[in-house]
């Protein structure tokens, strides 16, 4: 066979696999990283790319109907903006994690780069709420070859998902209810009738968004929708909704 193919193939191989790891929730070339939780019975609700005054409120109320705690990755210059509603978020129960400072794609940003952005998200939180992020998530999931021990040196871990229904596409409330389905059906799975949990089974983590990386009171009104009909669902199939501090100690690296 002809060497340039070979050498094109390799290429195309490495460069696939690379890609792979820089993007897929579970995958640990990059360092490792939280997907899921354990038990099965615990459900992770996060969001991304808050706060947002526009809806991060009424999500915080909405939360309070149901007894649900989350983990919401804000981003810095968003926290700047709304410090009173950072300080909010923590007052009701909620987690606080590092969802970089202008949410660039961290694959193609350097060493130094990634730890300003993380380090200036970092600071904006203490300084509107006195307290340091335990838990980052990456911008659109991306990671590079040096971002898990930056993460590690800021005293990070690296949080992803199991479930990512894209709410933040343009599509209709129905559209976006059905695409939160699966955790109903992770959840029937889990829970044989009269069998309870067990087995080493493992639960999921949720990601949505309370608002919109490039803009300020961005409409996730769809958002609050979904989870107005999923929430009371989930509960009644045996889901408790926990922070992922909550689910540190019960949560596995995959």
């Amino acid at each position: 066979m002809n060497a340039w193919l070979i050498a094109g193939g390799a290429l195309a191989s490495g460069a696939a696999f690379t890609a792979f790891a820089a993007v897929a929730p579970g995958a640990q070339l990059f360092g490792p990283t939280l997907c899921h939780t354990t038990p099965p019975d615990k459900l992770a609700l996060t969001f991304d790319d808050g706060p947002n005054p526009a809806i991060t409120p009424q999500l915080l109320d909405l939360l309070d109907r149901h007894n649900a705690k989350a983990t919401f990755f804000v981003i810095g210059k968003y926290v700047r903006e709304s410090p009173a509603l950072v300080k909010e978020i923590v007052a009701r129960g909620h987690v606080l994690g590092n969802h970089t400072d202008s949410h660039p794609n961290l694959f193609f940003c350097g060493p130094q780069e990634t730890q300003d952005e993380l380090r200036r998200c970092t600071e904006a939180i203490h300084q509107a709420a006195w307290l340091a992020p335990h838990w980052f998530r990456p911008p659109f999931g991306f990671r590079s070859p040096w971002l898990g021990e930056i993460a590690h040196r800021q005293g990070m871990r690296t949080v992803m998902w199991t479930l990512l229904p894209g709410d933040w596409r343009n599509k209709s409330v129905e559209w976006l209810t059905a695409r939160m389905q699966p955790i109903a059906d992770h959840a029937r799975k889990k829970l044989p009738p009269g069998s309870g949990y067990g087995g080493g089974l493992l639960g999921d983590i949720l990601c949505l968004h309370d608002g919109y990386h490039a803009a300020s009171n961005a409409d996730r009104t769809r958002t609050l929708a979904a989870l107005q009909f999923w929430l009371p669902r989930w509960r009644d199939l045996g889901l408790e909704f926990v922070t992922i501090d909550r689910a540190q100690g019960k949560a596995v690296e995959a």
